[in-house]
């Protein structure tokens, strides 16, 4: 009876258990289930509003679309008139108020709009608009702050509550909270270009994450990274370091007012001051003598350049100038800002180029850093550079960014992978509309090309016969092994020669004729010779003026040459550029020396990608000063393909003399005596445009293997070169 009790007990208490077990777990999980659909229900209006949301691009309803739609919920596809940018991508500035003067920063911005190929005066042809009404600085104790600014919104013809418009800023709130989203007016459907974006208030897809800059901040070109391609040693004289003002109240404080934990005055320097601010000595607390003594030990760009990684805590807002500052600097940056939307977050990717780390764990920041190999630090030290020079080194590429994130964000455009976004050289000059294959774009190391097209710019209207150098030159390519089309381009007012008066070709090299005479005015300007005629059906392209003076085997080696250079000019005439103390200018010289930045497209090899960056990337300044001066079209190409690679053209042997000498009574513009003040010029107009100059001087000449040496003609694979005259 005992033991029959004693099993029943048993049973009772494993029926205990297991219902309680059931009920715990079960309950959990259904508990958990409803409040999850209670969550899901809650949070999903912050992601899409089920009652909106349209599939697709519906252009043809989008305007009443736009409307009904809260700004909190705004996506391209709900707060954006896409029928807009159907024809081109073009941006409308509104013309300047009277009775505003935008700050600094902001004028650099407007101008950079103003001079560049996305600009359009007619609002109309419009796809975006940007305000002339400055909307950096959005802290109402700035002196730079707009007052009155909902009013003149509502002035403005075609805001249209924001749509289609974007917004730049790069403060917002004000002491003591500084709200992130606090512009002090409602911006409608506007796509906000914003620094300190979190991750909270972004709209995902439709705002753009932008970096804090200074005023300082160049508005073109931009300073050098300073951190060579090899930059050794790895590990500089710190660690890790900061310098910079820290809190003793209010937003930001927690973060900053902790580094001294870390700072061991060894190989990690965490330097602060409490003074800033009117009233500093007033709230200073115990540890803000002795921080301001050991901040003064510490030289702020000596910590920049000799460190290899940067702390970039959060200030008052989540992002700080130091971000900028140490991807220049080539200093990694160790990201202490939890939430922070990093700029252009969509296209680049950040964990090639800095380390996160969080707040709440200050302590282990040591921990983490020393723990990066040497190779992931010589990686992340190289990106660096790469993004800084790409994208932030001054306005324009922010600008430029900024607007190229919006454009590939609309229907029907080409999208570039981040492969293209995050490599040298950069999306910014890598144009989707020439090709969805990076093997098609000229920056590899080797090129595949087994064909060239020959293009011949005529515009002396020299008479064609056996003997002119026009005759003599298309005989040389028809000989070369590697030319597969001779494109003449026809371009003066004399009428083109009869086919049957030029130089009989083998029948697999085709002679095309453009003619692009004065009397067609699409058609009209010397940049025609560096058009992408659909002609050109090779990677290679060789430019020829109708009166240079090359040999087949001088073609033939140029060519092998420039495969192993794809992304250069490669040619023959060289010529210089200098600076000029005494007139604070640019010089422009075609003095014989063994240094050269300049390779004169009167005989040069290129990739024909450089034909679409010249006619559809240049700014229309660039453009107007060649139609202007009729003169300079290949000094600007020579800009244009420094600018991108960041390197100097190729010059191959020591011809020194590549032109026909002009008879008596023949004009060519080499014997015009202004045509040398016109490149000089046009130097630095170009230099002033581009920001910077581009151009980079070198000594560096290829010459065939045993070129006069003194040896048997037999053993020499182009046996010819070296008896040109020179």
């Amino acid at each position: 009876m005992k033991k029959e009790m004693q099993a029943k007990r048993r049973y009772l208490l494993v029926f205990v258990v297991a219902f309680l077990t059931l009920w715990y777990f079960g309950g959990y999980h259904l508990r958990h289930n409803f409040d999850s659909n209670i969550d899901v229900k809650k949070q999903l209006p912050d992601f899409v509003n089920l009652n909106i949301l349209e599939t697709g691009y519906t252009i043809g309803r989008n305007r009443k679309h736009v409307e009904d739609v809260p700004k909190s919920y705004c996506r391209m596809e709900t707060c954006f008139d896409f029928t807009r940018c159907e024809k081109d991508f073009k941006v409308y500035v509104y013309p300047q108020e009277d009775s505003s003067v935008p700050s600094p920063s902001y004028l650099k911005l407007l101008n950079v709009l103003l001079e560049s190929r996305y600009y359009s005066s007619n609002p109309k042809e419009a796809c975006l608009f940007i305000l002339s009404i400055d909307t950096l600085d959005r802290d109402r104790l700035s002196n730079d702050y707009v007052r009155n600014m909902q009013s003149r919104l509502q002035r403005l013809p075609h805001w249209n509550n924001g749509v289609n418009h974007v917004i730049f800023n790069l403060y917002s709130g004000t002491w003591p909270n500084y709200t992130e989203n606090d512009l002090d007016f409602d911006y409608g459907k506007a796509i906000l270009a914003k620094a300190s974006m979190s991750e909270n208030q972004v709209r995902p897809g439709f705002d753009i994450s932008i970096p804090l800059f200074h005023k300082i901040h160049r508005e073109k070109g931009g300073d050098p990274g300073s951190v060579s391609a090899n930059n050794y040693p790895l590990e500089k004289t710190y660690l890790l370091a900061f310098k910079g003002k820290r809190y003793v109240h209010g937003i930001g404080s927690d973060t900053r007012n902790s580094l001294y934990h870390l700072h061991n005055r060894k190989d990690m320097v965490m330097v602060t001051t409490c003074r800033h601010g009117k009233s500093w000595k007033d709230m200073k607390d115990e540890r803000c003598d002795q921080d301001n003594k050991e901040y003064d030990r510490y030289d702020y760009e000596t910590l920049l350049q000799n460190s290899t990684f940067c702390l970039v805590p959060r200030g008052r807002r989540l992002g700080s100038f130091r971000f900028l500052e140490a991807l220049q600097a080539g200093c990694i940056p160790v990201l202490l800002s939890n939430g922070w939307t990093l700029p252009f977050s969509e296209v680049i990717d950040w964990n090639k180029a800095v380390v996160w780390a969080d707040e709440r764990l200050l302590l282990q920041v040591p921990h983490i850093i020393r723990s990066i190999s040497p190779s992931k630090i010589l990686q992340l030290r190289q990106q660096t550079q790469v993004l800084w020079d790409r994208y932030f080194s001054s306005i324009e590429k922010i600008v430029y960014t900024t607007l190229e994130i919006i454009k590939e964000k609309l229907p029907r455009k080409q999208k570039r992978d981040g492969t293209i976004w995050n490599n040298f050289p950069g999306a910014l000059v890598t144009l989707p509309t020439f090709s969805d294959a990076k093997e098609d774009f000229p920056f590899h190391v080797q090129s595949e090309a087994l064909r060239f097209t020959a293009v011949v710019y005529c515009q002396l209207g020299i008479p064609l016969s056996t003997t002119s150098a026009l005759y003599r030159l298309v005989t040389s390519l028809s000989k070369s092994k590697y030319v597969s089309k001779i494109l003449i381009v026809w371009s003066n007012e004399k009428r083109r020669p009869n086919r049957s008066r030029w130089p009989s070709l083998p029948i697999h090299i085709p002679l095309h004729i453009i003619e692009t005479g004065y009397g067609i005015e699409a058609k009209s300007s010397i940049s025609q010779r560096f058009y992408p005629h659909k002609e050109i059906e090779t990677d290679t392209v060789l430019s020829l003026d109708e009166d240079t003076v090359l040999t087949t085997e001088e073609i033939d080696f140029a060519f092998v040459v420039w495969k192993q250079f794809p992304d250069r000019i490669v040619g023959y005439p060289g010529r210089s550029h200098y600076w000029d103390d005494s007139k604070s200018t640019w010089g422009y010289t075609s003095k014989w020396t063994n240094d050269y930045s300049i390779v004169l497209t009167g005989a040069a090899f290129y990739h024909r990608y450089y034909n679409y960056l010249y006619t559809e990337w240049l700014s229309p300044l660039l453009h107007k000063t060649v139609e202007q001066s009729q003169n300079c079209e290949d000094i600007l190409m020579n800009f244009l393909v420094s600018h991108v690679t960041r390197r100097p053209p190729i010059k191959v042997t020591q011809r020194k003399q590549y032109k026909e000498q002009s008879g008596a009574g023949s004009w060519s513009p080499w014997n015009d005596p202004d045509h040398f003040i016109q490149r000089q010029t046009c130097l630095n107009t170009f230099a002033a445009v581009f920001g910077y100059m581009p151009l980079l001087r070198s000594n560096f000449r290829l010459d065939p293997v045993l070129f006069k040496d003194s040896v048997s003609n037999k053993r020499k694979r182009y046996k010819k070169i070296e008896l040109v005259g020179n």
